[in-house]
């Protein structure tokens, strides 16, 4: 596949070094968003948990995972590459949002006996304030899909309404990046588009990094 046949190239370039399952499944699921776009990832990751019997400590690993890549974009990343005026103010209040999202995950994983997944070594591919405010505003809308999808998998009730409590902060922030863009506040209309794991495998499986 071509770079340009891509919906969003840039998440493609998403470097995500890390030899967990956690880690794994979010490299999956940027993958897909880079050749689908970001509501492909929905369908996605509710296959892989569906298939995969994962409890619920994992999927919590999932999207800490997720909130450790957007924490380190958003507090690292915003730093070198020269935001300013609503973009850098936008930036520090996600940046502090994520962070708390880092702490209640790592919280909730404990709490329930288990290990928080390391976290790991990211490399994002933006060199100023615009292809910063590209990419986050692709990430943000990934990670909606893949809070929405993950989440159905969630036995406790409880992390069930922890995880939409989030999501909705993932969605506004998605919706802020676009407002300030001037690109779709919902991307893909109204729902979130159906994909097929064959249609998934054959065109994600080659973007992930290993």
């Amino acid at each position: 596949m071509r770079h340009s046949d891509q919906a969003s190239p840039e998440l493609a370039a998403v470097e995500v070094h890390g030899h967990t399952r956690a880690s794994f499944m979010v490299r999956g699921a940027l993958a897909a968003g880079a050749v689908m776009g970001a509501s492909a990832v929905g369908p996605l990751v509710t296959r892989a948990f569906a298939a995969s019997a994962s409890s619920d400590i994992d999927i919590l690993n999932f999207a800490l995972t997720l909130e450790y890549l957007e924490t380190d974009f958003y507090t690292n990343k915003a730093k070198t590459v020269g935001l300013t005026g609503e973009a850098k103010k936008l930036a520090a209040m996600i940046a502090g949002q994520e962070a708390q999202h880092v702490a209640a995950l790592t919280s909730a994983i404990k709490a329930a006996g288990g290990t928080p997944v390391k976290l790991p070594t990211f490399v994002f591919p933006v060199t100023n304030q615009k292809s910063f405010l590209k990419l986050a505003y692709v990430l943000e809308n990934t990670g909606v899909g893949a809070y929405n999808g993950a989440g159905p998998s969630l036995s406790n009730p409880a992390y069930l309404a922890a995880a939409g409590s989030i999501v909705q902060i993932e969605a506004r922030h998605a919706a802020s990046i676009a407002l300030l863009t001037g690109q779709k506040i919902t991307p893909s209309g109204g729902f979130d588009i159906p994909l097929t794991k064959a249609k998934v495998l054959a065109a994600a499986g080659p973007l992930i990094k290993s």
